[in-house]
């Protein structure tokens, strides 16, 4: 796996390549084709610098300081001083796997020829990847507009051979790292600070692997479901093909299809009138609920899908006019508004999982023993485990408030209005941590239940995802401890196994 390369070209990127560059160790490579935009690109930079054109960031000063005029021989100084000053984040690092998607982004937009950096420049950040050296770059300090400063400073600061990184597993300064991989430090030269930091690959990268795995648990969400409708005999007439498509919003007919698609064969569901009419909205109105998380969350996608073959950086150079617009493209709000409705939608799968936990785990809503233990009083069962997953739920309720509709003005009011979407991707982040562990809680509650029936009537996708729960956690007969059991369950959905072993036996599922 890490032997494989993925060309860069600036406008060819995927989420899947990000997910392999990042936690796959893949490899990269510029394409030829973009390096030759990229010198194109430096020359014209190189001649605004000869000729004293007063162009923002590359013979100006930055925010605030745009009318300051730099010379020739100070541009070298005033990159160098953008990075140290800038370097102002703060909290705990990102994890190596989101630092390498955040370089990696930063080498697709600088491809794309429109930042004016040296190839020298950009082989080094290539190197960093390619060899592991991982900058620490600390969680917050971003404002999301003039890009993610804070943060991407810290990264620069190890092309320099300052600041730290991780460097095979072992945390170190900047320039040790850099020495220990083989890698020269640069110096920067004009424009090249600018074109390095200002940006969105911070609140991207992070919200990339998010939605990657938003994708995988929206599945689960359905296979957990499914589990759930079994344990508690739901009746599948309203997964009916026909009437979703007389309302047909596609996530809401996907998840009809995959429900019935999971529950093949099962002796353990019903029809309406054999035990009761209709279920509660949790099992019946569950197209309609997953559904609409789906659709939001596809249209994140699309959004990423923009941003990361996007040029983000500013001013931007076009050197077939040979001219540069200092303009907003580094703005992070056509991200902050998608990461913020990736928060809410993870939110609502989390939302609807709790609440079939509940039905599962009370007598009255389910005709089973009470929190799922044969022996209730003397033993608890699965009374504590709602309760973790209502605190999840409940703790998803704050977190799912926008980032962006704050904004605090900054460089004295010249950038007066800020997206704050680095908050909204590392909000997003957290509310999934969180439900995934929600679902976790729900499939081994709903294979609780199913043991006090019969396993062997599973529908066909469901029994594949009971026996690798099986697998890793027996029945519980007696009380014991059960947050182990919680991270087990919760390593499998990291994995992704559950989900592929349920499409190996029934066939891909879908949510758009």
């Amino acid at each position: 796996m890490k032997d494989q390369v993925v060309v860069i070209d600036g406008k060819s990127l995927t989420i899947d390549a990000v997910v392999n560059v990042a936690r796959h160790h893949h490899k990269i490579q510029v394409a030829d084709e973009a390096l030759t935009k990229v010198d194109k690109a430096r020359k014209l930079v190189d001649d605004f610098v000869d000729e004293k054109r007063v162009v923002y960031g590359i013979t100006t000063g930055f925010g605030k300081f745009s009318d300051v005029v730099i010379s020739k021989e100070e541009t070298t100084d005033l990159q160098t001083n953008l990075i140290i000053s800038h370097a102002c984040g703060v909290g705990t690092p990102f994890a190596e796997e989101v630092t390498r998607a955040i370089m990696l982004l930063r080498v697709n937009n600088l491809a794309k020829g429109h930042s004016g950096v040296r190839r020298l420049t950009l082989n080094t950040l290539v190197d960093m990847i390619n060899k592991g050296v991982h900058p620490i770059i600390p969680e917050k300090g971003s404002l999301g507009a003039s890009g993610d400063l804070a943060p991407l400073a810290h990264m620069v600061l190890v092309m320099l051979g300052l600041g730290e990184a991780i460097y095979q597993g072992e945390r170190m300064s900047g320039k040790a790292a850099m020495e220990k991989a083989g890698i020269a430090p640069i110096q920067l030269t004009s424009k090249e600070g600018l074109a390095l930091i200002n940006g969105t690959q911070v609140m991207t990268a992070v919200g990339t692997l998010v939605t990657y795995e938003a994708i995988q648990l929206l599945k689960l969400a359905d296979i957990s479901t499914a589990l759930t409708v079994e344990a508690l005999k739901g009746i599948t007439d309203a997964y009916d093909p026909r009437l979703h498509m007389v309302r047909p919003h596609l996530g809401q007919i996907k998840t009809a299809e995959n429900l019935l698609t999971i529950l093949k064969d099962s002796k353990l569901t019903t029809k309406q009138g054999e035990i009761r009419v209709q279920d509660a909205y949790t099992l019946r109105c569950v197209p309609q609920i997953h559904g609409a998380s789906k659709d939001a969350i596809q249209y994140v996608v699309d959004k990423i899908n923009i941003e990361i073959n996007a040029v983000t950086d500013n001013p931007i150079i076009f050197p077939d006019d040979q001219v540069a617009f200092s303009g907003g493209n580094f703005h992070g709000q056509p991200m902050a508004l998608p990461f913020d409705f990736l928060g809410i939608a993870l939110s609502e799968i989390a939302n609807v999982s709790e609440r079939r936990i509940e039905r599962l785990v009370n007598p009255q809503l389910s005709g089973l023993p009470a929190f799922l233990t044969p022996h209730g009083g003397l033993h608890s069962g699965f009374m504590i485990a709602q309760y973790a997953a209502a605190a999840l739920v409940s703790e998803n309720k704050v977190l799912a408030h926008p980032a962006s509709v704050d904004s605090i003005p900054s460089s004295a009011n010249q950038e007066d209005h800020v997206s704050m979407g680095t908050i909204a991707a590392r909000k997003a982040r957290d509310i999934l941590f969180n439900a995934q562990n929600v679902v976790a809680i729900e499939l081994l509650s709903a294979a609780q239940a199913i043991d006090f029936d019969d396993a062997s009537k599973l529908g066909k996708g469901s029994k594949a995802a009971y026996d690798i729960i099986r697998r890793e956690v027996s029945k519980i007969e007696e009380d014991r401890v059960m947050y182990v059991d919680f991270n087990k369950i919760y390593d499998i959905i990291k994995t992704n196994e559950i989900v592929e072993s349920v499409e190996n036996a029934v066939g891909a599922l879908s949510i758009n």
